[in-house]
């Protein structure tokens, strides 16, 4: 296994508070432009059950270095949700109704937790964490995805490509550490992402063709068809995902096993651009 990444919790403003914000911020094509609103909805909500579940076992954590890595992961999702609520508030502003599905899956979540246990709500989160670094992998080999956006958009999604990159392994080691890696463990967290996928997806769909309604686009077949080839045509960022998500299912799996720290070496360059926009500004 390689060795672990310490993560850094770090604290930036991405502006998306400002009138000035372009209508649709992804060059224009409301399609592409929803489908990352769409996704955004899903963060908030998702990254305080996250922080839930694992703090929920964090004092049954004797290593040092993973008890420091956990309080890192919790600062570092504590400000994605942030900037995702400010990201969101916008949305919902200019008339995407965001606050409806966020009490969708807020009212999911609170399900979980309250019928669960807390090991499958630990389950869950690994397995959607898993599916959170694989995309944000995907971002990062493909700038090309980002071309287009309105540039604190962009800032914003490569920040926390880059951030869920330098976590992506740290709820999974609390997995470990506190339930092993036997077949019981190993049937959990195979479950837990079956089901997070499902549950995912079923959401994710008919929250996006609602928003694309909203917004006047429901019988666009010019925007339908970049928004699939954007998933599963090309560059078809859902598409090339999959191997990486079947890879869960090898017994023995670690995130890291996907070794692309290499990517974390933009981190301070990009900081540095938003730092000097914002002085700017």
């Amino acid at each position: 296994m390689t060795t672990p990444i310490q993560p850094v919790r770090r604290d930036y403003k991405f502006g998306l508070e400002g009138d000035n914000v372009s209508r649709w911020n992804w060059n224009g094509d409301l399609h592409v432009s929803q489908f990352f609103n769409t996704l955004s909805l899903f963060f908030p909500e998702g990254e305080r059950f996250f922080i839930d579940s694992v703090r929920a076992y964090r004092d049954r954590i004797e290593d040092p270095k993973l008890r420091e890595q956990v309080r890192a992961f919790i600062g570092q999702e504590a400000m994605h949700g942030r900037e995702h609520d400010e990201y969101n508030d916008k949305l919902e502003a200019d008339g995407v109704p965001v606050k409806a599905q966020e009490r969708v899956v807020t009212r999911l979540l609170k399900t979980v937790q309250r019928t669960l246990p807390t090991r499958l709500h630990l389950a869950a989160t690994i397995a959607l964490e898993h599916y959170t670094a694989i995309l944000a992998d995907m971002l990062l080999r493909e700038p090309e995805l980002l071309e287009g956006a309105d540039e604190r958009y962009a800032e914003l999604w490569r920040w926390h490509a880059l951030e869920e990159t330098e976590h992506k392994a740290v709820a999974f080691d609390v997995y470990e550490a506190v339930m092993g890696r036997g077949p019981v463990a190993y049937a959990e967290r195979s479950f837990a992402m079956l089901l997070a996928t499902a549950l995912f997806l079923s959401l994710l769909y008919p929250f996006y063709v609602e928003n694309v309604r909203r917004k006047g686009g429901l019988f666009s077949l010019r925007g339908w068809w970049s928004s699939f080839q954007l998933q599963w045509g090309r560059p078809g960022a859902f598409r090339r995902v999959i191997p990486s998500w079947l890879d869960w299912f090898r017994p023995g799996f670690h995130p890291w096993d996907h070794d692309n720290r290499h990517f974390l070496e933009q981190m301070d360059e990009m900081l540095k651009g938003v730092r000097e926009r914002q002085e700017a500004a």
